[in-house]
């Protein structure tokens, strides 16, 4: 089968929808079908992609989108659809990429994100009209957070989640850390990492030699805490297998936790703020403490250092858990999903 999957975000910039549509064309060319990408930005090089130009930073949802604004997009868009015998959309919604690329049929369309309380009033009050757009479609949310926005306009035929290679994040017990803490994500208020800062004193007070890595954004040196930066997939896995605990203190607007299931996958302990869609990644296999608070946070992350039983029994629950994300759960419910909306569209024989 041929699938063009459509990325609105700028493929050659850092992000979650950009590393989910990557990897699964990956894994639909190792499965046996024809796939690219089709987005803003250069060729990331490690998958086929029809570059549509590219892109410009756009404040939103707490966060910066590098996406295309260009008018002269929509056109390279449709013709980089050429061919395929279903098209899937991530974030559809978005300009102008997903835009163009909506009316394509036979169409699945994900949707990722948990979009802010303006925008979900938006879509109830143009609800009738971006159903009208959308007609035809078969719609997924990679959470029921990211579903119930769209639901207005648009009925979700399935939850899929995101994937990620679980095996591998594995690693010997050995490689770990004592007091090690790892936080992943980039520098914007939603990811919460000002909170972690703040809260750090009172971990380092209270855990003689404790240590902060944080992967995905930059600062200085300080008070045990070590920045790394934006980093390669193979140091993101081998930092996080060194870890004892993870720690994901995001704000809010998180519609699923990618990095929960990372951290879950190498093995950590992992505290996260109580956000709906963390605790339907996690369930009962993280410690959950209340967003926005350092002294929280900081007593989470303390009493996960101070008692490895535990520590590790939430490590061994989580380890566990991220398994229903794996890859090869995920990409096999895509494929079928395919198969149905092209045989809904062209059935055998005809009409």
């Amino acid at each position: 089968m041929k699938v063009a999957v459509v990325c609105p975000y700028a493929l050659d910039q850092p992000g979650g929808v950009q590393s989910q549509t990557r990897e699964l064309v990956l894994r639909l060319l190792t499965a046996g079908d024809d796939a690219w990408l089709v987005g803003p930005g250069t060729d990331p090089g490690d998958v086929p992609m029809r570059s549509v130009g590219g892109s410009v930073r756009v404040p939103a949802n707490k966060s910066v989108a590098p996406i295309s604004l260009a008018p002269g997009a929509a056109a390279r868009v449709r013709t980089a659809l050429a061919g395929a015998d279903v098209i899937h959309v991530h974030e559809p919604l978005i300009p102008v990429v997903a835009w163009a690329a909506v009316r394509a049929r036979p169409a699945v369309h994900t949707f990722h994100a948990d979009p802010s309380a303006l925008v979900r009033r938006i879509y109830r009050v143009f609800g009738p009209a971006l159903a009208r757009l959308m007609a035809g479609a078969t719609a997924t949310a990679v959470s029921e957070v990211a579903a119930s926005a769209i639901r207005p306009f648009m009925d979700c035929s399935e939850i899929i989640p995101n994937g990620v290679d679980v095996a591998s994040y594995r690693s010997s017990e050995m490689a770990r850390t004592p007091g090690r803490v790892a936080f992943l994500g980039r520098n914007e208020p939603r990811k919460g990492l000002d909170v972690l800062e703040s809260a750090w004193p009172s971990i380092s007070m209270a855990v003689p030699g404790a240590t902060l890595h944080v992967l995905g954004a930059s600062g200085s040196d300080r008070d045990g805490i070590r920045y790394l930066g934006r980093v390669d997939e193979s140091t993101k896995r081998s930092e996080l297998a060194a870890a004892s605990v993870f720690c994901a203190p995001n704000r809010g607007g998180e519609s699923f936790g990618i990095t929960l299931v990372e951290g879950m996958a190498a093995g950590c302990a992992v505290v996260a703020s109580d956000l709906e869609s963390f605790r339907a990644v996690a369930g009962d296999a993280a410690l959950f403490v209340r967003p926005g608070e350092p002294a929280a946070l900081a007593d989470g992350v303390i009493s996960l250092l101070r008692n490895e039983p535990r520590a590790k029994g939430l490590a061994g629950a989580g380890m566990q858990r991220a398994r229903r994300y794996d890859w090869d759960a995920i990409v096999p419910r895509y494929r079928r999903l395919y198969q149905q909306v092209v045989a809904e569209l062209h059935p055998p024989g005809g009409r």
